[in-house]
């Protein structure tokens, strides 16, 4: 079993802990080379300091803005490796999932069927509200942004991924000794994590709801299918669509993107509705093409030791 996988006699709850820091700590050190290009910026053009977040994420080239923001990441990426190996003495595909081998058909399914209708989306909202949207499309202004978007933002998305649903899944799990509580609690943490973003300041936190909702929904796929391979795959579908194809000024990402949603948004249905119909779709989906069963043990069931699982347990945790 997938979170089972935690469960080593070197293993504690401390070290998940002292591993989130660092990894934390490690992307505040991956923020160092975007402050000293603002410096040098500052100093170059004489233009003032930028003292808030929509100044900051301005100040360069939107270009290079979201190069920095995600190399931040990678630097986690790497601290993450070296957590899971060296403290917690695992291979690093435990936090990534139960199989032998990532399974990387999943993760491109997963981020194919996202991917199609995330951007199908975009296009019949521009189509549908015209008026809303404007097209900003500049072929070598793109043309860099698809380069550092397509190699970056599935580091970013993974690490998001791998350290929620991958490494406090674990951790949690090993504390709680069941599935319920890590699940719960990395969707809230999940959410949490958000609540800084841009949007929540211009829509108020009724969003939170969308972002608890968008890492309960990962957290089940992940639990129902014993590894992140989906939520992979979901997630990087996810932002990548978002980044290469809208933007607006109160969004996370400012890019240049195809479109720039120029409305003033609001907190309306639009926000539930991925959470109370579009997400559970996609589950039923996913339970259909990989044919999950034990719903009830997967998601609210006990943790064993894997040399103490019921044989019933692992018989279910094999029907994918």
């Amino acid at each position: 079993m997938f979170i089972a996988q935690a469960f080593k006699p070197e293993n504690k709850f401390w070290k998940y802990l002292l591993g989130s820091v660092i990894v934390i700590g490690a992307s505040f050190v991956g923020q160092i080379p975007w402050i000293i290009a603002i410096a040098l910026e500052k100093l170059k053009s004489g233009r003032p300091m930028p003292v808030d977040e929509a100044a900051i994420m301005r100040f360069l080239d939107l270009n290079l803005t979201l190069f920095f923001v995600l190399l931040s990441f990678a630097v986690a990426m790497v601290a993450l490796i070296v957590v899971v190996r060296k403290m917690h003495h695992q291979k690093f595909k435990e936090i990534v999932t139960s199989r032998p081998q990532v399974d990387w058909k999943r993760i491109l399914s997963s981020f194919a069927i996202w991917g199609i209708f995330s951007a199908g989306m975009i296009v019949l909202a521009y189509y549908s509200e015209p008026d809303k949207y404007i097209l900003q499309f500049d072929p070598v202004k793109f043309a860099i942004l698809a380069v550092i978007a397509i190699v970056m933002i599935p580091i970013q998305t993974s690490v998001e991924e791998l350290v929620f649903r991958g490494y406090l899944m674990q951790g949690f799990g090993l504390l709680a000794k069941n599935r319920w509580f890590p699940l719960v609690m990395t969707s809230v943490i999940f959410g949490g994590m958000h609540i800084f973003n841009p949007e929540v300041a211009k829509m108020g936190y009724i969003v939170s709801i969308y972002y608890i909702g968008t890492g309960l929904v990962l957290g089940i796929m992940t639990l129902m299918d014993e590894g992140t391979e989906l939520a992979l795959g979901f997630h990087a579908a996810n932002n990548l669509t978002a980044a290469l194809l809208v933007t607006a000024d109160w969004t996370a990402f400012q890019t240049y993107s195809i479109f720039k949603d120029v409305s003033e948004p609001t907190a309306g249905f639009d926000i539930v509705l991925p959470v109370l119909v579009i997400y559970p779709l996609l589950l039923l989906l996913f339970s259909y093409m990989y044919k999950w069963t034990g719903w009830r043990e997967k998601l609210t069931g006990k943790l064993y030791p894997l040399k103490q699982t019921p044989i019933t347990e692992i018989v279910q945790s094999h029907e994918l």
